[in-house]
């Protein structure tokens, strides 16, 4: 296959794979714990999504879907995803002082199903 035609082969591919980000015109974007945020940090934004944020942190408790693996990275980014999800039309953010960010990868694993609300 000679080189012009592969790299018209490699921007379809490329093309393709972007639009498989799409949900009924809709970009799929999940938040999560930014891997270089310490620990304190992730505790703390953890403490004020469950307690004063709205987040759904029952998943992560002992025995549920999302609790294993049992690290804190884990559990923030489970958290922080509820949190974005559940507000992110009404001005909620993916911030969480720094300590997240989003990607269109999904996170879910296992029995653990990250939310991605329209």
């Amino acid at each position: 296959m000679n080189s012009p035609m592969l790299k018209i082969l490699i921007a379809l591919l490329l093309l393709t794979l972007s639009f498989q980000a799409y949900v009924s015109g809709q970009f799929e974007e999940w938040c999560i714990a930014d891997e270089q945020t310490p620990d304190e940090e992730l505790q703390r934004a953890i403490d004020w999504a469950c307690e004063n944020g709205g987040a759904d942190c029952s998943m992560i408790k002992v025995n549920q879907p999302c609790y294993l693996p049992n690290s804190l990275k884990n559990h923030a980014s489970y958290v922080f995803n509820s949190y974005y999800q559940r507000f992110k039309h009404k001005g909620g953010s993916c911030y969480f002082n720094s300590a997240a960010i989003t990607t269109d990868l999904d996170p879910s694993h296992g029995s653990c199903k990250y939310e991605l609300l329209p």
